[in-house]
This record gives structure tokens, C-alpha cells and sequence, in this order.
């Protein structure tokens, strides 16, 4: 059995981490229609691309879609989006892996899929 701690640092560094990660896949989806952070076409794996049946921009606007609902329930739901976003941010990773490129993207994708996941882990208890 898990021992409930609340404090008002335990909900400080719970809000700080909702806040995180509701807001960051927010702008970065709302960005994949922009490009004004990035073009973020570039960091799909080619070998994915050229398998969809439609662009690669295209894709990476469903991608960003994605990412704005996963935000939101991160804001509404942080017990559930915060696992959403954990694995959202480890596939991300893989894939950049995989194309063996963007490897600082990767791993910062990684740290922050732990991040996601505190997140999770501490609204079970906040």
C-alpha cells in the first residue's frame, strides 16, 4: 500500500508539472500548423513518411492535433494524460532513434516522458 503524502510542496511541484505538460504539447501541436518554432516536418523518419498515404506535413498536422488534445487532458485529467503523454514522448524518441538522427531530441523526449509520468504518479496521491 502506497503511503499518501500531500504537502504543500508535493502539490506546488504537482502543479508545475501539469502546467509543464499541459501547455508544452499545446503549443507544440498548435505549432505543427505554424512551423514557427520549427520545421517539423524534418523530424519524421523518412522510412514512416514514405509508407503514409498522404505527406509528411500532413501527418505531422495530425501529429499536432494529437498533441493539443493530449495537453488539454493533461490539464483536465493529469491521472490519465500524463501516461498518454509519457508514451506520446517515448514513441517520439524511438522514432528519432530509429532514424538516427535528432538523438539530443530523443533523449530530452525520454527525460521528459519521465517527467510525464511523475505527473501521473502524483496525482494519485495530490
Amino acid at each position: 500500500m502506497e503511503t499518501v503524502v500531500s504537502s504543500p510542496t508535493v502539490r506546488s511541484v504537482w502543479t508545475i508539472l501539469r502546467i509543464t505538460f499541459g501547455i508544452v504539447p499545446i503549443v507544440a501541436g498548435a505549432d505543427k500548423f505554424t512551423d514557427l518554432l520549427a520545421n517539423w516536418d524534418l523530424y519524421l523518419n523518412p522510412t514512416i513518411a514514405s509508407m503514409l498515404p498522404f505527406s509528411a506535413h500532413m501527418f505531422m498536422q495530425i501529429v499536432g492535433g494529437i498533441e493539443i488534445v493530449a495537453g488539454l487532458l493533461v490539464l483536465v485529467k493529469p491521472a490519465v494524460g500524463g501516461w498518454i503523454v509519457m508514451l506520446w514522448l517515448i514513441c517520439i524518441a524511438l522514432q528519432l532513434i530509429a532514424m538516427g538522427k535528432y538523438l539530443d531530441v530523443a533523449v530530452r523526449d525520454l527525460v521528459m516522458s519521465i517527467g510525464a509520468m511523475s505527473l501521473a504518479r502524483l496525482s494519485r496521491v495530490v
